[in-house]
């Protein structure tokens, strides 16, 4: 299955969910300024609905949409429910680098993980390396005191189950293509989200400016879900989960951007270990597949 890309694809896409995920993040966090955080949830899954219909006949997998509900992906799916009900109201109430910064646990949590229940080599060179991928990202998001709350619990409990998410993905099937994954990922969380608004908050008429807010931010959980699958897919997990820490680095440029914080000298120092020690890991990995090198 991984022959038929360049080694280089696995951390690419998750560049690329990570880069997604942000951006719907930004639109979603904006829009909950004047809407609860499950109406927000709810009223996105049905922009990613409306975005992932067309897809699906486009691409033609249209005629695989029963495998949507097959047991692996339902769990699968279940799990990101679990993991987005708990990051939307920790979005809502922190700073969007705090609550980056307390899920960048997940990439050491799916490395456990697959070494666990996959046999997958991880070694001390790699793990030193996500280590200071780690240390990077935190020294770029600077999580304040006040994060020791309800709310930052909620951060690392997304970040737990997001983990789980990704453990999971690696046991669907590969006649399961990705989109029809993040079509179905779209699907539950429109349905957890509806029943948890229903049940908890009272609905608030959206604006012409909310709604287009999370029409873009549909648009993009699609790319995240299709991307952050195909990444753990197609590429070994010690090589791509490092390359999840992207995700502080591009939450750095939207709070700059779009909430006008500028990155102070820790931060870029931080978004530098990010980088080098990715690209040290995808080097020690192709160095390890070179014939005649021993590892």
């Amino acid at each position: 299955m991984h022959s038929q890309y360049a080694p280089f694809h696995g951390p690419l896409f998750m560049i690329v969910a990570t880069g997604s995920y942000v951006l719907n993040d930004t639109l979603m966090k904006l829009a909950t300024e004047g809407l609860p955080p499950y109406e927000v949830l709810f009223l996105r899954g049905i922009s990613a609905l409306l975005w992932s219909v067309p897809l699906l006949f486009g691409t033609g997998y249209v005629r695989q949409a029963r495998l949507m509900f097959d047991g692996r992906v339902l769990t699968r799916n279940l799990l990101e429910l679990a993991a987005i009900l708990a990051y939307v109201v920790a979005l809502a109430n922190m700073q969007i680098a705090d609550a980056s910064a307390l899920g960048q646990i997940t990439p050491l949590l799916v490395l456990l993980g697959t070494a666990l229940l996959f046999g997958e080599r991880i070694g001390a060179a790699r793990m030193a390396l996500i280590g200071l991928g780690f240390a990077g990202a935190l020294m770029v998001a600077q999580p304040t005191r006040q994060g020791i709350s309800v709310y930052a619990l909620l951060a690392l409990a997304n970040a737990v189950f997001c983990a789980a998410r990704d453990i999971a993905g690696r046991r669907v099937g590969s006649n399961v293509p990705g989109m029809i994954v993040a079509v179905s990922a779209v699907l539950i969380v429109l349905i957890g989200a509806g029943i948890m608004h229903v049940a908890l908050e009272d609905w608030a008429q959206p604006t012409p400016r909310h709604l287009a807010l999370l029409a873009g931010s549909g648009l993009f959980l699609i790319f995240g879900h299709f991307f952050i699958f195909m990444a753990y897919r197609i590429g070994p997990t010690a090589v791509v989960a490092p390359f999840y820490y992207c995700f502080t680095v591009w939450a750095v440029i939207s709070g700059l951007l779009v909430f006008g914080q500028f990155p102070n000298r820790l931060a870029i120092a931080g978004i530098l270990l990010v980088v080098g020690s990715g690209l040290a890991i995808v080097m020690l990995d192709r160095r390890r597949r070179r014939p005649g090198i021993v590892a």
